[in-house]
């Protein structure tokens, strides 16, 4: 398969330095003290409920590697910014599996069938760990040892290639961003995890939880985010593109949003234009989105 062609790969302007932000972070855990694991355990017996309910509409086949795409439709109807992030995972030249998160299977957008080449339905409940789960262990099964891209649609883009990033890192799982908010932790928006088979999901599944889900997303924070790079550095390799030390830069996709797409980060954060509004003008996101093509009836 080809390579897409579209901006400039994602290793550009690797030369271009950002003040707060170290790039390609080799994953360190920080300490756990015993009472955050005791708190951790009684906000999981706390906060745990049933998986939420899932469907597999158009099975995955074996194939070397996938893009997974989590997108939130709970209307039944795709945004303009789901149809052009489809567009551009497209034109990477690998298979897509979506999970699409609507009330009810029969409320799936009706094209979505012939935007992707494998298809999982999965009710509202349950946040996007719970999306993740269901994609990546149904890969397990059908596509064992396959490399996965994986990504929710809290973000824009990309806006360049993702597919170098899954074939040239050198880490088993790599985050696009990485913070030390909380803890030493992979942001969990869109990351790549190598080989992915039964055994490697189970022993991801303190993280990837095979009976339950959790929806509050300070839960999933806590509970799934902030723990995936740490549950994952026990059985293979960790690090991430872009690291920042939150005592300078608390999370980087909010605080120097262009200074990373200038370096090649492929995304814009959703919340930019929503709930993260104050970080930064409306007009400079809107702007930056139509220079590359995005449609802006966000």
């Amino acid at each position: 398969m080809m390579h897409n062609t579209y901006a400039t790969t994602s290793h550009a302007h690797d030369a271009l330095s950002l003040d707060g932000v170290t790039r390609d972070w080799d994953f360190t855990p920080s300490p756990v003290m015993r009472w955050e694991r005791r708190q951790m355990v009684e906000r999981l017996v706390r906060a745990v409920h049933r998986r939420p309910a899932s469907r597999v509409v158009v099975p995955a086949g074996a194939m070397p590697a996938w893009i997974v795409y989590f997108l939130f439709a709970p209307d039944g109807s795709l945004h303009p910014a789901h149809r052009f992030t489809l567009a551009r995972l497209r034109e990477e030249g690998l298979p897509i599996l979506v999970v699409c998160s609507c009330a009810d299977r029969g409320r799936m957008p009706a094209d979505l069938p012939d935007l992707c080449d494998a298809l999982l339905w999965k009710a509202t409940p349950g946040y996007d760990f719970s999306a993740y789960t269901l994609a990546l262990r149904h890969l397990s099964r059908h596509s064992p040892g396959a490399d996965v891209i994986v990504m929710n649609d809290s973000v824009f883009g990309p806006f360049t290639p993702l597919r170098p990033v899954l074939e040239d890192s050198r880490w088993d799982l790599t985050g696009f961003t990485a913070s030390s908010e909380l803890t030493n932790h992979v942001q969990s928006y869109a990351f790549c995890l190598r080989g992915v088979t039964p055994a490697r999901m189970a022993r991801l599944a303190s993280v990837f939880f095979p009976f339950g889900a959790l929806s509050a997303p300070q839960d999933v924070i806590a509970l799934q985010e902030t723990r995936l790079a740490r549950v994952a550095a026990r059985s293979m390799t960790v690090g991430a593109l872009w690291y920042s030390d939150a005592n300078q830069v608390h999370n980087p996709t909010l605080v120097k949003p262009m200074e990373l797409l200038d370096a090649g980060f492929p995304f814009l954060k959703r919340a930019l234009l929503t709930k993260s509004s104050n970080y930064i003008d409306r007009d400079v996101v809107l702007e930056r989105l139509a220079r590359h093509g995005h449609p802006l009836d966000v």
